[in-house]
């Protein structure tokens, strides 16, 4: 038998059961979790972010009341708990290795048989006296329901795809509307992951810019402290304006945004972002090198915002897996290419300096 720990900051206490003392949850949220919710968005611990698996007890349960089954990524067990206050409910959380439902079942973490073999540790068959759980709607990729029901007994029922529509799908008796089934992605829902986005692409954005900076010292008859003037504000001008391109306007324009293709739909986020580095450097126009420059600039942010565009395939309702796939075998390639060009350019300018 295998219980979570009764000493993790959001346990207030434990009910005794037929297979032991379970540790009774808090639907209230600290200032701890508000605080763990914001670092965790901007990439701080991100994969530490977890609760331990097993059998939680929200309230004060009794044989009859619900099984909610969610991931161990705690802000998707923040979700769930803070969405029935003052309902008694049993939490069943599985291993997922930190990742949240929607991603994980996608993976095979949030599946069948991690299922199976959490009811089973859990010694579940033994604290309820009926045979239903309730799963995220977004886990349904990853779990088959008749072989849970094979294996385990339990029947699977697909609750709302929001935790903030449980209490009201619990009160419906487990009936779902179509409004709870339909997924979202609206601007609240795209603009929260935009410093994630920004974290994440903090460490190609700084390489991109060391290697623009060395190579905009070479060539030129300008002194070392000119060249290097240049390079720096070039290659700042580039990177920071590819990036808000990529990972912040694109979020915020996506629905607009045409094609399907999350890399084409950063390439006009992109375009905006160069003429923004077209009016910073215009007083430069003409010149041969700036010229090379301009090529230059437009070609890396292009790449910069398409790449980072694509990043958001994966929060998306836009996207399949098997379309993600298709994209990155054309699009990858291109964007390096682009990139590599734009890089040629930059590094012929310096000659005409």
């Amino acid at each position: 038998m295998s219980l979570p720990s009764l000493k993790q900051p959001f346990v207030v206490g434990s009910i005794q059961t037929p297979v032991g003392p379970v540790p009774r949850i808090s639907s209230l949220l600290t200032r701890t979790d508000h605080l763990g919710t914001f670092k965790v968005r901007w990439g701080m611990g991100r994969m530490d972010y977890t609760v331990e698996p097993g059998l939680y007890a929200l309230g004060n349960p009794n044989e009859g009341s619900p099984v909610l089954v969610t991931a161990n990524y705690k802000m998707s067990f923040d979700r769930l708990r803070e969405a029935i206050p003052g309902r008694d409910a049993w939490v069943l959380v599985l291993d997922t290795k930190g990742i949240n439902v929607w991603c994980s079942a996608g993976k095979g973490a949030f599946g069948t048989g991690e299922l199976v073999q959490r009811i089973l540790r859990s010694g579940l068959d033994r604290v309820v006296s009926h045979r239903q759980l309730i799963l995220p709607q977004l886990a349904g990729p990853g779990v088959a329901a008749h072989q849970v029901k094979k294996q385990s007994g339990f029947k699977v029922i697909y609750g709302p795809i929001r935790a903030k529509d449980l209490a009201v799908f619990l009160s419906n008796g487990m009936k779902a509307t179509p409004d709870m089934r339909r997924k979202s992605f609206t601007t609240g829902e795209r603009v929260v992951l935009i410093p994630i986005e920004l974290v994440g692409a903090y460490k190609g954005a700084f390489l991109l810019f060391v290697f623009l900076f060395l190579t905009g010292l070479l060539g030129s008859s300008e002194s070392l402290w000119e060249r290097a003037a240049e390079a720096g504000s070039f290659s700042v001008q580039v990177v920071v304006i590819g990036m808000l391109a990529g990972a912040v306007l694109t979020p915020f324009m996506l629905p607009w945004l045409p094609g399907r293709a999350f890399s084409v739909k950063g390439v006009i986020p992109g375009f905006l972002g160069f003429l923004t580095f077209l009016a910073l450097r215009w007083e430069d126009w003409g010149a041969m090198a700036w010229s090379l420059r301009m090529i230059s600039g437009f070609l890396l942010i292009l790449a910069v915002s398409a790449y980072l565009a694509m990043n958001f395939t994966g929060a998306s309702t836009y996207t399949s897996l098997s379309g993600v796939r298709k994209e990155m075998r054309w699009a990858v390639p291109a964007e390096i290419g682009a990139g590599l060009a734009g890089l040629g350019f930059f590094v012929a300018s310096r000659f005409f300096a």
